[in-house]
């Protein structure tokens, strides 16, 4: 009984204290989805409104998190191709997220780019986007119909194996190509 009076008798919570904490929740939601630049600001806000220095330090390292990855995502590539192999790290690497974003900013400067579209058709089956993939992986090949045979042995593309959809875009019927040769006059 004691427990409960003591707790009545807590003093209400201090309001900068609130609203930091309101500040850093936010900071750390923007963190997690990735948009350092939002992130970064509520992180900042949460430590000129924080009256302990806990939850300033706390914040701080935060920054220092998004700073890095500010760093990373404004790096510049010489070519695509330079652009497409560090995409490829990341994925390779297991940082998905980053990848993704790499090859859509690669998609924006050359939408059929065949090289991309297979690249991000595997990104798309390792991350279990399977319908994804296989539209992506259509849309590569299409581009360049030299990407099935490379699709064939890639173990990127492992959890397709027993798709029959990933089978009849690695092995055409050739009645049915020949066919969509002669419709669009395509030799």
């Amino acid at each position: 009984m004691a427990a409960k009076a003591a707790a009545k008798k807590q003093a209400p919570e201090d309001p900068r204290q609130a609203q930091a904490l309101k500040h850093y929740e936010d900071g750390l939601r923007a963190l997690q989805e990735r948009k350092f630049e939002k992130a970064k600001a509520s992180l900042q806000k949460a430590i000129a409104t924080a009256p302990d220095k806990s939850l300033a330090d706390r914040a701080q390292v935060h920054i220092a998190a998004c700073d890095q990855h500010l760093e990373t995502s404004t790096l510049h590539f010489k070519t695509p191709e330079v652009h497409f192999d560090y995409a490829i790290s990341l994925m390779n690497t297991g940082d998905y997220v980053a990848a993704n974003e790499h090859f859509e900013k690669l998609l924006k400067q050359d939408p059929k780019s065949d090289y991309v579209l297979y690249g991000l058709a595997a990104l798309h089956c390792l991350t279990g986007h399977i319908e994804d993939s296989l539209r992506t992986l259509g849309e590569a090949i299409q581009a360049n119909p030299a990407l099935r045979f490379q699709a064939r042995n890639d173990v990127d593309f492992q959890n397709l194996a027993e798709d029959p959809r990933f089978t009849e875009l690695l092995y055409p019927d050739p009645g049915v190509e020949e066919s969509a040769k002669e419709e669009t006059g395509a030799y």
